[in-house]
């Protein structure tokens, strides 16, 4: 680990974890840290791979940090192993984080092996997708390439994932390829949220009652962005241990935090005034080069009655790293070159460009972002 103290902080899928991590983190207060800033890995964040990300991503903070500023760093590890083998899914790491659905699993294998022309096939392909994300019993809307024609899901995605691919059965193969890595996907947003509001926010609550003057930083890549925005939603009546939040190119709807849905303007975003739940601010770092987000997402993120496409610009299925926050009242917008000359407002929400270092969506650990993360804290040079 390249900085000290460091601590990890471990969830299950339903958000439980060893009693005893408030408490640990609560001591770091006892021996002298001020500030404490935790990060969230995102998808496919295995757990020694979750150590690594911290090690590297953490590394430049002490020399960033004003003095007299006593840091501590922590990392939160959560079941998300899912497509290791990318471009191509890992279905055995998928079997580990979904042990209940193996069998679906190991039907989808099969019928990805062959990718066969018939409907029937295809039919069972789209159940098994659905089944795979639980669609009946989440109680959530479906979202449209889980209800369509399968087939057409397949070739939605295939021409999504660009004109490179070949044509013909392998072409398919591809596109059902990525609908299975979306419904995963899926699944694991679902689940990142869970574990931020029913494990890391009541458990920021417990460190805040023991320790009442530390201030926590929380910081999430892609999925793990949703699940430290969700952490806001589970703290506890009155507990304000958050002193700032960045999300690195998060993957959680752009409005997620709006007043109202453009889609639906009696409705709000699933955040909304969460922001207002922490001491500083909300800070929502966005590329346009991040294609996960800018073309993949939208199309997995469009409900069955969205009307139209779903496109890298329909405001209403884009994501939070692709073009940052948006239906908020008063968000700020600034580039990262203002970013690293003047820092960020001390409240509200803030969308930082930051295009010209983050290339793709794993574009995560670059010293710039670390700049950012410790401006949003305030406890820069």
């Amino acid at each position: 680990m390249s900085v000290e103290p460091y601590r990890e902080i471990t969830f299950d899928q339903d958000g439980d974890g060893p009693p005893e991590q408030a408490a640990a983190l609560a001591a770091l207060a006892r021996q002298g840290v001020s500030d404490l800033f935790l990060l969230a890995h995102g998808r496919n964040g295995s757990p020694s791979g979750a150590t690594r990300l911290c090690s590297d991503f953490f590394a430049p903070f002490p020399g960033l940090l004003a003095p007299g500023a006593e840091a501590g760093y922590a990392g939160v590890v959560w079941p998300s192993a899912v497509c290791t083998g990318e471009p191509g899914p890992d279905y055995r790491a998928l079997a580990t984080v979904l042990p209940e659905k193996e069998p679906v699993l190991e039907r989808l294998t099969d019928l990805l092996a062959s990718v066969p022309g018939e409907e029937a096939a295809f039919a069972e392909f789209g159940a098994l997708l659905r089944e795979l994300a639980d669609v009946a019993g989440a109680g959530e809307p479906v979202p449209a390439f889980l209800a369509a024609d399968p087939a057409e899901v397949c070739d939605l995605f295939a021409e999504a994932l660009g004109p490179g691919l070949p044509e013909g059965p392998e072409r398919r193969r591809q596109g059902a390829r990525e609908a299975l890595r979306q419904a995963a996907y899926h699944v694991l947003g679902r689940r990142a949220g869970h574990v931020g509001e029913y494990g890391l926010g009541p458990l920021l609550g417990r460190v805040a009652r023991a320790a009442p003057g530390l201030r926590v930083h929380l910081v999430g890549h892609g999925t793990g962005a949703r699940l430290v925005a969700y952490a806001l939603r589970g703290l506890p009546a009155g507990a304000r241990p958050v002193a700032s939040v960045t999300l690195l190119q998060g993957a959680l709807p752009s409005h997620a935090f709006a007043e109202r849905l453009p889609h639906a303007p009696g409705r709000a975003g699933v955040l909304r005034g969460t922001q207002h739940r922490i001491r500083g601010p909300v800070v929502a770092c966005h590329s346009r080069h991040d294609t996960a987000l800018g073309v993949l997402y939208p199309l997995a993120s469009r409900l069955a009655d969205g009307p139209g496409p779903a496109g890298a610009d329909d405001p209403r299925w884009g994501a939070v790293g692709y073009g940052g926050m948006r239906g908020v009242p008063g968000t700020v917008a600034r580039s990262l070159a203002a970013v690293l000359r003047a820092g960020v407002p001390g409240a509200g929400c803030v969308n930082v460009d930051v295009a010209e270092v983050v290339r793709s969506h794993g574009d995560l650990c670059r010293p710039e972002l670390a700049r950012v993360v410790v401006a949003a804290s305030g406890t820069g040079r």
